[in-house]
């Protein structure tokens, strides 16, 4: 069987073979319903792009790499999901590595692998000093996920993330408006991550707005953003005495949030009767809890797009674009964890 060539592509879609070539490759702004049309195509005639030729033609291999902390985080897992599906869209394949949180991984990811075979990098940093970030890949197309630090703005790549701080004072927010009045928070973090430094700004912004003191008593401190570190946290806050425990707790990430509830489970106490809980992320699991979590959601499919669309504009620009930040939409989802309102869920 003769293999479909860019021009039986172009043939069908009724274009030119460059707009075939740009669109497979996102390397250029083309038309919504144009697009669409030469992605159709390529469907109905089962285009597949030659690797070697790709890359001997244009330098590139059409491969990106996505870099995220843990796979295993829902947040994490679902995000990788909406990266692969936007870049197949565009006809880039996506290579999907696990830094474990370890600063040196997040440097060579950052720097493409030696940039033999990456056109760019999607990458989630957890560790990586900026200073070594900023030196080490100076040219190469990055895009940055995740909390913005303060100097970031010297680096010339974008950075796709949430309002952190407004997320996380959202949610408190609605733990207050509830009554609740003794507040915890569990997720400030040993390390001093930012994404930790930002929620807890939000978090203790809203109780001074609503004239709740902040009892660093109450916000216990985790190792890692996971369900152990959020039963431990839970333990603790569960054994204060009954007039200096927590009515609300905000978590920093659902997982946490998961585990916390299983503390205050196995110490009899009710959520939401005793304690109110909230988290951010907005996974599947937060919906299928029990109690169903309330959470702030970030748009994964908003961030995803943002970031794919970002890298996609760099690798084909002849002069790297001059930096920007994008910041993705969210929401708060109310659910039984500080109402205590059953709702459906969804099927």
């Amino acid at each position: 069987m003769t293999a479909v060539r860019l021009k039986d592509v172009a043939d069908r879609a009724g274009v030119s073979v460059k707009t075939v070539s740009n669109v497979v490759r996102g390397m250029s702004k083309v038309a919504p319903a144009t697009r669409e049309r030469v992605m159709a195509a390529v469907s109905e005639l089962g285009y597949r792009p030659n690797p070697s030729a790709v890359r001997l033609r244009t330098g590139r291999s059409g491969l990106i790499a996505l870099a995220v902390p843990f796979l295993a985080t829902p947040y994490f897992a679902e995000l990788a999901h909406h990266v692969r599906t936007e870049a197949s869209r565009i006809g880039l394949t996506v290579l999907i590595e696990e830094t474990l949180g370890d600063a040196r991984e997040e440097l060579r990811l950052a720097s493409g692998l030696g940039a033999a075979m990456l056109d760019g990098v999607i990458l989630s940093p957890l560790r990586v000093p900026f200073d070594q970030l900023a030196a080490t890949t100076a040219g190469f197309p990055l895009v940055l996920l995740g909390e913005r630090e303060d100097g970031r703005e010297r680096l010339e790549t974008d950075h796709v993330l949430i309002d952190n701080v407004a997320a996380a004072r959202e949610a408190t927010a609605h733990l207050a408006s509830l009554g609740r009045t003794r507040c915890a928070a569990v997720g400030v973090d040993r390390q001093g991550s930012a994404t930790s430094r930002q929620r807890l700004e939000g978090f203790q912004l809203a109780l001074h707005e609503a004239g709740i003191p902040f009892d660093p008593r109450l916000a216990p401190p985790v190792e890692e953003f996971d369900r152990r570190s959020g039963l431990r946290a839970g333990r603790t806050l569960a054994a204060l005495p009954a007039g200096a425990r927590p009515d609300a707790v905000f978590c920093f990430n659902d997982l946490l949030a998961v585990g916390a509830i299983r503390a205050f489970h196995e110490a009899g106490l009710a959520v939401p009767g005793d304690i109110a809980v909230a988290s951010v992320d907005g996974s599947e699991e937060a919906r299928y809890a029990t109690p169903s979590l309330t959470t702030v959601v970030p748009d994964k499919a908003a961030i995803a797009s943002l970031a794919v669309t970002s890298l996609a504009h760099r690798i084909g620009a002849a002069t790297p674009p001059r930096h920007a930040v994008h910041l993705a939409p969210y929401r708060l989802e109310v659910g039984e964890s500080t109402t205590g309102v059953r709702r459906p869920v969804d099927d």
